[in-house]
């Protein structure tokens, strides 16, 4: 199956995906925004932040459970309309305590409209084409997040005018999906492999990932309070954003086909490292002016955001076939368990330093990964090239997604 017809086939679902990271994107760094406009305390500002993530992690936990009962365009139906309604409750109850609530609910939300679109996105793919179907899926919501963060410069967001587009995103996102004429698959509960067991299995795996959380997710959800707080104007800071996502974005793949060109623990060395001295380096002031930090916040970007998809792959190079679904189910839930301290964290280290304790933050625990990382390599030698996995772009959003990997594949066939 060609290129084009695999992206005409999942139109449907890509268009409605894209627009539910667009606007999901967009909200994340406009609650921070308003925040610091409200003068929020910061340990408040990341609370509210962590709580999108717990209310994510619930969402995973309990989304099958809830597609199974009603259906696939029901569930979504229901949760981008409260998606939607939660949008625009932000802007109605200006409070931390109504905030931290409409968070948890967006991250519940979606985590459910996620689950759903890449259920029917396993559904439309086979061994054949599943490769492609994860890549263009991939960028198609990567680029979407980071595209939303350009919408910041069309209102000021001290008003309600964004939180209503942030809305009117939402709601079109339902659109292509409750139209669609595409069978519903069942969805099947994830099982997940006990930590225990996968900290056995890859001790790197498992550390990066809970390091990816906890600095990713303190980047994506405090960057935009970072950039209002060094006096960044509101342009300047869709700028930041953007450049932060979409560094993210166009990384991850070169750096992921490097890692299967060597021990993948010294890419995770080298992007843990780089930065860290990119932390140190904006935390000392050593090069100022804004050109130099829209830079080094897309170097950044681009450091965090591609630890997660090394240190899965790296898990994976120890697993066998049958075991990479529940592993990587079990490797997204310690990224939101890291997600959920990290913004917490790295807040209360605002408050205390000021903006730059952001990047002290980072530089801390990306440097402790990188320690980590170096000690392991002492204890355990490299994978041998036969024996280890091509790496594959697989920023899981829900855990149906790791189904789609043509790595698992294996397993598929051992079955038939």
């Amino acid at each position: 199956m060609t290129l084009r017809s695999t992206v005409i086939g999942i139109s449907a679902l890509l268009t409605g995906a894209g627009a539910l990271h667009m606007g999901m994107s967009l909200q994340g760094t406009l609650v921070g925004v308003r925040a610091g406009i409200e003068n929020f305390p910061a340990i408040l500002i990341g609370l509210i932040m962590s709580g999108y993530y717990a209310g994510f992690v619930a969402g995973s936990v309990y989304a099958p459970k809830i597609v199974n009962k009603v259906g696939h365009i029901r569930t979504f139906s229901a949760f981008a309309s409260l998606a939607s309604a939660a949008a625009l409750c932000h802007s109605v109850f200006v409070d931390p305590v109504s905030w931290l609530v409409f968070r948890a609910l967006a991250g519940f939300c979606f985590a459910v409209l996620s689950l759903v679109t890449e259920s029917w996105l396993n559904e439309r793919s086979s061994n054949l084409n599943r490769g492609t179907v994860l890549a263009v899926y991939f960028m198609v919501v990567l680029m979407s997040a980071a595209l939303g963060q350009i919408f910041l410069i069309f209102a000021s967001p001290a008003g309600y005018d964004l939180f209503i587009l942030i809305s009117v995103i939402i709601s079109i996102a339902l659109v292509p999906i409750a139209l669609t004429s595409m069978p519903t698959p069942a969805v099947s509960e994830p099982h997940r492999m006990s930590l225990a067991k996968l900290y056995k299995t890859s001790p790197v795996g498992v550390v990066g990932c809970c390091g990816a959380g906890l600095v990713s997710g303190s980047y994506g959800a405090l960057g935009a309070v970072f950039a209002q707080a060094k006096g960044l104007a509101t342009t300047e800071i869709a700028i930041f954003m953007f450049l932060l996502v979409a560094g993210g974005a166009v990384a991850q793949w070169p750096l992921g086909r490097l890692s299967d060109r060597m021990d993948r623990r010294y890419v995770l060395v080298g992007l843990t490292i780089t930065a860290t001295i990119l932390g140190v380096a904006v935390w000392v002031d050593v090069l100022q002016g804004i050109l130099w930090l829209y830079t080094f916040g897309a170097l950044m970007g681009a450091m965090l955001l591609s630890m997660y998809g090394v240190a899965i792959a790296h898990a994976n190079d120890f697993l066998e076939p049958h075991e990479f679904v529940p592993a990587s189910a079990s490797l997204l839930l310690i990224y939101g368990l890291g997600a959920i301290l990290g913004p917490i964290i790295a807040a209360a280290i605002m408050g205390w330093i000021g903006p730059n304790g952001l990047f002290i933050y980072l530089a801390v625990f990306s440097g402790i990964v990188a320690l980590f990382t170096i000690y392991r390599m002492t204890q355990r030698s490299v994978v041998p090239s036969d024996d280890s996995t091509d790496f594959v772009l697989a920023q899981g959003i829900s855990p149906v997604a790791f189904e789609l990997d043509p790595r698992a594949e294996a397993d598929d066939e051992a079955s038939a």
